[in-house]
């Protein structure tokens, strides 16, 4: 069994090495709300303590000296990902992966600290090992503030939305964490005048990784900038049929209503009121259900003067057509701008409005209310749908929950999370009386 001051000056090196990896979680899920998080640190103090404990199991297994490192490198990294996902109330996938990211950088960051060792000191092994648990420390707090100041967890949480292939990303990253690890671990088969060549090279890997994973989140955005481009020059053309055809009804109206008016003569000069009044009431109610849902559903998407807002309206609009679902939409004078990203705005709207439509198809009667108002420098989003349902609002905002099962519910988590990068933007959640309400307050312009 190792003596009593090397297990304490392990523990004592496991602690350091788990707050650096700390903070660079805060930096790569790009994390506002610091302080709550931080709250839950306590349980990850287990995990050093724990790696202790394995170190010991496994000086007892002769046999495994040559993976001690690698097997004690993964139980970190599974320990690590649990509390993770118990912190940030993620799914596992996601977890994993930013916990391999900031393994990544962890790693690279007791690579410099070596370095620095090294080229300062000139080898001299006979500083105090608080200094060095200290000086790594340091270094991963300043670099978790450039990786913040660079926005790189803006990079890469876009690249963890990417739902469909989440699992290939975390095993993309495990397999950099694992490069990293086993680059790391060789250098103690390096000769001392490479030494500093090496580490420089280790912390250009690192770099490299990290401008893969930013090129490869560009690439989704993009992609997925090029989507919603094509769907809105789709739903502008819905737009226009919808319009040709209110054209041609108003000219069909037009060419009939010479002879209505004729009748509705007759029937006032032989004082037939009532059967006046029905003819009336009949005529309006066959223009409403011919042409004033429409006149009015196209005068609404017209105060849309967004492209990407009024183009996922329609789509959603026309989603709920097919399946049956009534809705009713109200935009309030022209929205021209709105005081976030837009692309993030969107995705906001298109997860509320989608909650929506899938809980009101449980009602017998679903129906959907939309309304948008943009006053004074500020967007109004609100969205109503029947629910009839019990609600744990404790739980809903957690990754994975949903009503129809664990496992399926990534949206709602996914809309805090991008409103945790806009502090302009307001939630506001309430259900009553069988009512659901969803409502975002957008303060500002861009």
């Amino acid at each position: 069994m190792p003596p009593l001051y090397d297990l304490l000056f392990g523990f004592l090196d496991g602690l350091a090495g788990h707050l650096a990896l700390t903070a660079y979680l805060l930096a790569v899920t790009d994390e506002q709300a610091v302080w709550r998080r931080l709250k839950k640190l306590p349980p990850l103090l287990l995990s050093p303590l724990a790696a202790v404990l394995l170190t010991v199991g496994l000086n007892a297994v002769p046999e495994l000296e040559t993976f001690q490192y690698f097997i004690f490198s993964f139980a970190i990294l599974v320990m690590c990902t649990v509390w993770v996902r118990w912190a940030w109330q993620f799914g596992f996938w996601r977890a994993f992966a930013a916990t391999c990211m900031a393994s990544i950088f962890q790693v690279a960051t007791t690579a410099l600290c070596a370095m620095l060792f090294w080229i300062v000191l000139l080898g001299e092994r006979n500083l105090p090992a608080v200094l060095l648990m200290g000086l790594h420390v340091i270094i991963s707090i300043a670099a978790t503030l450039l990786l913040y100041k660079l926005r790189f967890g803006m990079w890469f949480c876009l690249l963890l939305d990417n739902e469909s292939a989440i699992w290939r990303t975390a095993l993309l990253l495990f397999a950099l964490d694992a490069t990293v690890e086993m680059f790391y671990f060789m250098v103690n088969g390096v000769r001392p005048q490479y030494l500093l060549l090496y580490y420089l090279l280790l912390a250009f890997m690192v770099v490299l990784m990290t401008a893969l994973i930013v090129y490869l989140a560009q690439r989704f955005d993009a992609a997925r900038k090029m989507q919603a481009q094509q769907d809105i020059i789709a739903q502008q053309r819905l737009y226009e049929q919808d319009l040709e055809t209110i054209r041609r009804e108003v000219r069909a109206f037009r060419h009939d209503y010479k002879n209505l008016l004729a009748g509705l003569s007759q029937q006032a000069g032989a004082g037939e009121l009532e059967d006046l009044r029905r003819t009336l009431s009949a005529l309006d109610l066959g223009f409403d259900l011919r042409l004033g849902k429409k006149i009015q559903s196209s005068t609404q998407i017209g105060n849309l003067q967004i492209p990407e807002v009024r183009s996922l309206l329609l789509n959603k609009l026309a989603a709920m057509q097919e399946k049956g679902v009534e809705c009713r939409l109200e935009v309030l004078y022209p929205v021209v701008a709105v005081g976030m990203d837009v692309w993030d705005f969107v995705r906001c709207l298109g997860i509320l409005i989608d909650n929506a439509m899938e809980a009101a198809m449980d009602a017998d009667k679903p129906w959907v209310e939309i309304l948008l108002l943009a006053q004074d420098g500020q967007v109004f989003f609100r969205i109503s749908n029947p629910y009839e349902n019990n609600i744990e609002p404790e739980k809903m905002w957690n990754d994975g929950w949903s009503t129809k099962g664990t496992g399926r519910g990534v949206g709602l988590h996914s809309y805090q999370r991008i409103l945790g990068r806009h502090p302009n933007a307001s939630p506001c959640t309430g259900w009553e009386n069988g009512v659901f309400v969803q409502e975002l307050t957008v303060e500002g312009r861009l």
